[in-house]
């Protein structure tokens, strides 16, 4: 049946088109006989010219806008979203942070869970944010494009069901991204081709705008008007490619009160910092004098040899009544290096309430994390050898550079089709040394990884303790390395080298989350259920270390019945 069809039929049975205000936010939706509302979205996905930093050029979006639509919902809600690719470009919508639950097939990494919507096709994401509420964003998951293919999602509590924190005077969504003056795509076929390092962004943005720092914008600011005296909630997201991110407004505190899209206990500080892919809602009331205040976006300067875009991006938070010819205030954020600061704000990360962590453990995971440099092998190898020492750069886990195959993971492995994955992913890394400081770093003749597609299988229901372990091959750096199809406790991290002798875990009270930061240098250590039938992939949110191969798979097996097994694939469901 084609998916046109089904959203003109799935509209025929609603009970009829239901009408909630929720929070300030007008939500329709489509009532079935189960009590599960339906929210309808069409993205169509298609270049847009757009101006900025004094420089012209077609970027790819959803529906003409740039960060796209906001897809709202309540919790447990169904949310049908039909995607019609009209650029030349490959296609496909990864909504970050949902579980997908028994939606496997709709969770949107190319070659991974499927095939990408080509130029001129469609296909319906269809599945359901079942006992999930926060703050989530969607972006394009092949390639670049992501880049400016993004936008929020907020999931809403069930009616009637409240914050635990007093209600808002208003919320607001603030996207932290990159822009690149060049064609994203070209970067990064150009990057991997030289085999060298990426070119830094060209400005940083906040609600696609980069704000009075950088060439010809000192109109492109975002401005957030305030009510003295009022509190207000805002969704902080990454959405940036390379850069994990400090954000502060001059002389306010931040309140956390949820990461990634779970609740938090009350946390406040001066700056928060986000890498790619992860969100944080904080509380701030405007309880200054008067006037304007920089909101400012630097980057966190985690790597020793990575070059950033030094010059931050700012809008502004402003007082209504402020003169408008009023200079921002300055934001005062930490040494761009500052470790600390980031450890302090994860320091305070904490469930909201005591949660039941599992003690017995099924299986135990070692995953070196880092990146490699291999060994020359092109025939021009100052035009393909540019990284240190004429090497190529590479990126790994358990020194396995991911490799992506030429069908989707998931249908292969639905399918029973053998060649394209193997399913020896290593439990530990081949041998154990000083991963931090006695790294082997004779480049490039002893930081070479392997290459492959492998992918590491779960039983339905197991138990999983997973030691994240940063490596100074190379670059120490912090890594924000995101888990698809599952939530994680991070149960503990630290500096060094990981010493379970050592190491002090909370198993008490510990976030809930899907993307984690892995210190610089440092370890983590995150705990989950595999308990969601199908293909996962976990990896670095650094686009460039994902394109680099720092990534890998999990496969979960079918437990027992309906309830426990991955459905069927949809019948629209791209072909490579």
């Amino acid at each position: 049946m084609k998916m046109a069809n089904l959203l003109v039929i799935s509209f025929m049975l609603c009970l009829g088109m239901l009408s909630t205000t929720i929070y300030n936010v007008k939500l329709i939706a489509c009532a079935s006989s189960n009590g599960i509302s339906t929210r309808f979205y069409d993205f169509k996905v298609q270049t847009k010219r757009v101006t900025k930093l004094c420089n012209t050029k077609d970027i790819v979006t959803i529906n003409g806008k740039f960060p796209g639509p906001v897809v709202y919902a309540q919790e447990d809600d169904r949310i049908i979203v039909k995607v019609t690719n009209k650029t030349p470009f490959n296609i496909t919508i990864h909504w970050h942070g949902i579980r997908q639950q028994l939606s496997c097939w709709y969770d949107g990494p190319s070659y991974i869970t499927q095939c990408p919507i080509q130029s001129g096709q469609s296909f319906t994401y269809n599945f359901t944010v079942a006992k999930q509420k926060g703050t989530f964003f969607w972006h394009a998951h092949v390639s670049w494009l992501r880049g400016t293919a993004y936008g929020a999602m907020v999931v809403y509590p069930k009616a009637n069901v409240h914050y635990p924190f007093k209600n808002p005077y208003q919320e607001h969504i603030i996207l932290l991204g990159e822009y690149w003056i060049k064609d994203l795509q070209e970067i990064e076929h150009s990057t991997l081709a030289s085999g060298g390092a990426p070119p830094r962004a060209d400005a940083f943005t906040i609600n696609g705008h980069p704000g009075p720092n950088y060439n010809c914008s000192t109109n492109d600011v975002y401005q957030l008007d305030v009510v003295p005296r009022k509190t207000y909630l805002l969704r902080l997201i990454n959405a940036g490619l390379n850069t994990e991110n400090f954000f502060a407004i001059a002389n306010h505190k931040l309140t956390i009160v949820e990461a990634d899209a779970e609740y938090t206990k009350p946390f406040t500080t001066d700056t928060v910092m986000l890498g790619p892919g992860q969100t944080l809602n904080v509380l701030v009331t405007a309880d200054q004098p008067v006037g304007k205040y920089s909101m400012a976006v630097a980057p966190y300067k985690s790597g020793r040899i990575v070059h950033y875009q030094n010059v931050s991006a700012i809008a502004c938070f402003n007082y209504l009544g402020a003169a408008s010819d009023s200079l921002y205030l300055p934001a005062k954020l930490p040494k761009l290096d500052d470790k600390l600061a980031v450890k302090t704000v994860m320091d305070g990360l904490r469930s909201l309430n005591q949660v039941d962590v599992f003690k017995e453990i099924d299986k135990n995971l070692f995953i070196t994390i880092g990146l490699n440099v291999q060994k020359c092998h092109s025939k021009t190898p100052k035009k393909n050898c540019q990284a240190m020492n004429n090497g190529v750069l590479a990126a790994s886990m358990n020194n396995i550079s991911f490799v992506n195959p030429n069908i989707s993971i998931l249908e292969a492995y639905y399918k029973n089709k053998k060649g394209s994955y193997t399913e020896d992913f290593p439990d530990r890394p081949s041998k154990f040394y000083n991963f931090v400081n006695g790294a082997p770093n004779n480049i490039p003749h002893d930081t070479q990884s392997l290459n492959g597609t492998r992918t590491k299988v779960l039983e339905y229901g197991s138990k999983v303790q997973l030691i994240f372990q940063d490596t100074g091959t190379v670059n120490i750096e912090n890594h924000p390395m995101h888990f698809h199809g599952h939530s994680f406790y991070v149960v503990g991290y630290g500096t060094g080298n990981y010493n379970p002798q050592t190491a002090k875990f909370n198993l008490v009270d510990p976030p809930y989350m899907s993307t984690i930061g892995v210190p610089v240098g440092g370890w983590a250590a995150i705990r989950f259920v595999a308990n969601n039938p199908g293909v996962w992939y976990m990896h670095c949110h650094i686009d460039i270390h994902q394109s680099w191969g720092l990534g890998m798979v999990f496969i979960v097996y079918n437990g027992k019945g309906e309830s426990e097994s991955l459905p069927s694939p949809p019948a629209d469901l791209p072909q490579c």
